[in-house]
């Protein structure tokens, strides 16, 4: 399932600045609502609103704890002071640019040009309905700095944009955060790929062990992370090879999720 948009013309500045008193609401788990969106996306991989849909019934007490564990990490209290926004850092053309060959912003800046994203697509693709990821909370800070890593995690992991990339992508995501949403899409993913001829299940949940057995992502300071060298950042953070996905022949790799069993 494609989770990523195509780049989308929205500037930053389109994000308007709310109302200083406004509040987020106490998460609370909408299991209806994400199901829903779940048989969507599944049926359709690149409908990515979708996984926001699913990312707003699910994952909003995780992203409260998550904020709070960065707080309790070495670097975490100033990166949460700072409040630096990715969004607005990563579509920084001059900034990609000067990423040295080899590191994980040079990979990243090769992986969004040659795909055709932009960290503001995706951003503009989260700003569902009634979505409170722009308000100014710490906790919606915390929402959108996990919206933004995404493109990078799939440079740091090693999975494409493909059906069963993104696949495992999502339940490495859910190793590092914890939240429901993720689980719910690789689990909708492993249910769709039973009985396949690729170990598609297998790559998923080594996916899962991936992101169980690295350095806690969410943590890193992402200015320092870019410019390293992407296989030094690998070895630092203990992200091991994904054995089984790169097993499976690249043009099989986009039926791991068929859209009926």
């Amino acid at each position: 399932m494609a989770m990523i948009a195509d780049a989308l013309d929205a500037p930053l500045a389109r994000q308007a600045a709310p109302a200083p008193d406004v509040r987020l609401p106490k998460p609370r788990l909408q299991w209806g609502a994400a199901l829903k969106a779940l048989q969507r996306l599944l049926n359709d991989k690149e409908d990515t609103g979708q996984v926001f849909e699913i990312m707003r019934a699910l994952n909003g007490t995780s992203t409260a704890r998550c904020y709070e564990r960065l707080l309790t990490t070495a670097r975490g209290g100033r990166i949460a002071y700072e409040r630096q926004e990715l969004a607005a850092r990563l579509m920084d053309d001059a900034w990609l640019d000067s990423m040295p060959a080899g590191s994980v912003g040079a990979a990243y800046r090769e992986f969004i040009r040659s795909e055709q994203l932009s960290a503001e697509g995706l951003a503009e693709v989260s700003r569902i309905q009634g979505s409170e990821v722009d308000i100014q909370h710490p906790y919606a800070w915390m929402g959108r700095r996990t919206r933004d890593v995404h493109d990078i995690w799939h440079i740091l992991s090693g999975y494409h944009r493909d059906g069963l990339g993104e696949s495992c992508l999502v339940a490495f995501s859910y190793a590092q955060t914890k939240g429901l949403g993720w689980a719910l899409i690789a689990l909708g993913a492993m249910s769709r790929s039973r009985g396949a001829d690729h170990p598609y299940n297998k790559a998923i949940w080594q996916g899962y062990k991936r992101g169980k057995a690295a350095a806690w992502l969410l943590g890193e300071d992402y200015e320092r992370l870019m410019a390293e060298p992407l296989d030094s950042a690998r070895k630092r953070l203990n992200i091991t090879p994904a054995t089984i996905y790169d097993s499976i022949p690249a043009q099989a790799r986009d039926a791991a999720v068929p859209k009926r069993m």
